[in-house]
């Protein structure tokens, strides 16, 4: 079995790295990585409660449910990209920290506060699951650093050999067989990936110090699914435990206890406690009542947290259909509408910021590199919220990729035809500035590039001297396309005001 944990690992992180490394444009890929984050019961339950809607792909969350009230806490043992990440790096120590109970049981407890506080957040119409939801963290992690690193570095070593060593053949070959695949990606850098990264590194890294500290302590989707596994008839038994205690020793998750019992809920079905055992009398398996002759099984007492965890569950989900038309959407914090370019056709300022769980997908499959996450521009409720930087890439006309790729709707998905019409903002011309105007110099380097048929940017030819750049506001789509090509320095002569742009309601 612990070889199958393994492989099971090893196969959906390999798998998560592939959705995403292989969305890229034209859509590729087997899975879009919208299918991840609906798989995650703690995003869209979150998302659906603080919007007040049903998100669709909201079953598939479901099925994880009713898997681990009938397998248990299996996501976190042999899913879990993030846990599997922290396997790889604690698997450095040989030797791993045994704590008494009393320890244990207070590490477990903060995990379900922050669940508890993400849930009233979402209440009253405050999504901040994104902050420390697994497959967000990891997939930003892998989006935003990992996947631009490797492709960087690829494409590096290949120019390398190629140009600087004069090896060609074969290894030209395979340079240009990879280039619409592996290396097909186009973003290279992202703002703020070093915080981003530093962010994933640290949870990693306490590994070193705790086994799945993360897991035990800190993680809100680990707290749902510890909630929920306890009520699993897929349990942990003994059959003539000598009380050698190498079980409770090993378990990574500090879930055996001190007697040999165990905390059910606590248990990501690592099997270690099986292969540890020097008498082989540890099992796991579905009988609802262990034999006569069994020892140290008892039923999680629920010591670990004060609150009756039934309860806790019967609350939230009445809560999720009972309190969810109490509140109003609107007024729910000081979000700057307007003060950066958001993706096309993006959900109206305040719920955009809500829905969005910064999870990478839109920055990383965005193929000019335009799409950049936002620091404190927008207020600080949108920070990591993704912006078009004009000066790092334009919104390419034809291309719907970052709203097909969007789990929870917070970019919708348009058809090409659609997205060609929606505005993502006004371009503006600083005449002060602008060449022909300013200086009476030629340039038609705006007007060239507008991607829209009838061109956006009109040109005067009227009272002598170069023709000078106008722009059509009924055509004008804000791509920004003007703004990335304007040769003006340091500050463009052309800018798209987001003001005016097409934003949907949700």
């Amino acid at each position: 079995m612990i070889i199958l944990r393994r492989l099971s690992q090893a196969f959906f992180l390999t798998l998560f790295i592939y959705i995403l490394w292989s969305t890229t444009y034209p859509l590729g890929g087997i899975i879009l990585p919208d299918a991840i984050f609906k798989a995650d019961p703690l995003i869209m339950i979150m998302v659906s409660m603080s919007e007040k809607i049903l998100l669709p792909g909201f079953v598939i969350s479901l099925v994880m449910i009713v898997a681990s009230l009938i397998i248990g806490r299996f996501f976190c043992g042999w899913v879990c990209p993030m846990g599997t990440t922290i396997d790889i790096i604690a698997s450095a120590k040989k030797h791993n920290a045994v704590m008494p109970d009393t320890k244990s049981a207070i590490l477990r407890k903060p995990k379900f506060y922050f669940m508890g506080i993400f849930f009233i957040l979402a209440l009253i119409g405050w999504q901040v699951a994104w902050v420390a939801d697994p497959l967000v963290l990891a997939a930003r992690f892998v989006s935003m650093n990992m996947i631009p690193s490797l492709t960087y570095l690829f494409n590096a070593f290949f120019i390398f050999l190629i140009r600087d060593c004069n090896i060609q053949g074969v290894v030209k070959d395979l340079y240009y067989a990879m280039k619409p695949t592996v290396l097909g990606v186009k973003a290279f850098y992202f703002a703020h990936s070093l915080v981003i990264f530093s962010f994933f590194a640290v949870i990693c890294a306490i590994a070193l110090v705790i086994p799945r500290l993360w897991c035990r302590s800190l993680c809100p989707l680990g707290a749902i699914y510890s909630l929920i596994g306890r009520f699993s008839p897929f349990r942990r038994k003994t059959y003539g435990c000598i009380s050698c205690g190498k079980c409770h020793n090993s378990c990574r998750m500090g879930a055996i206890k001190e007697d040999f019992s165990y905390s059910q809920g606590e248990c990501i079905l690592c099997m270690d406690c099986i292969y540890d055992c020097p008498s082989h009398v540890t099992k796991f398996s579905f009988t609802a009542t262990p034999s006569a002759n069994s020892s140290h099984v008892k039923k999680d007492s629920g010591n670990s947290s004060k609150i009756s965890r039934k309860n806790f569950i019967l609350l939230i989900f009445s809560s999720f259909f009972a309190m969810g038309s109490l509140f109003r959407k609107k007024g729910r914090g000081n979000f700057q509408a307007g003060a950066v370019i958001r993706p096309p056709a993006a959900l109206e300022e305040e719920d955009f910021v809500n829905r969005c769980i910064r999870c990478g997908n839109c920055m990383k499959v965005c193929i000019t590199n335009g799409l950049q996450p936002v620091m404190f521009q927008a207020g600080a409720g949108g920070i990591w919220t993704p912006q078009l930087l004009p000066e790092a890439g334009y919104c390419e006309y034809q291309c719907t990729l970052c709203g097909h790729t969007c789990p929870t709707g917070a970019i919708p998905s348009l058809s090409r035809e659609k997205k060609m019409k929606v505005k993502l903002g006004l371009a503006e011309i600083d005449q002060s500035i602008c060449l022909p105007w300013a200086k009476h110099t030629e340039c038609l380097v705006c007007q060239e590039h507008c991607p829209v048929a009838d061109k956006a940017i009109k040109l005067n030819t009227y009272g002598g001297g170069p023709a000078k750049p106008y722009i059509d506001e009924d055509l004008c789509v804000g791509c920004g396309i003007c703004q990335n090509k304007c040769p003006v320095r340091p500050e463009r002569a052309i800018k798209v005001n987001p003001a005016r742009s097409d934003r949907t309601k949700a």
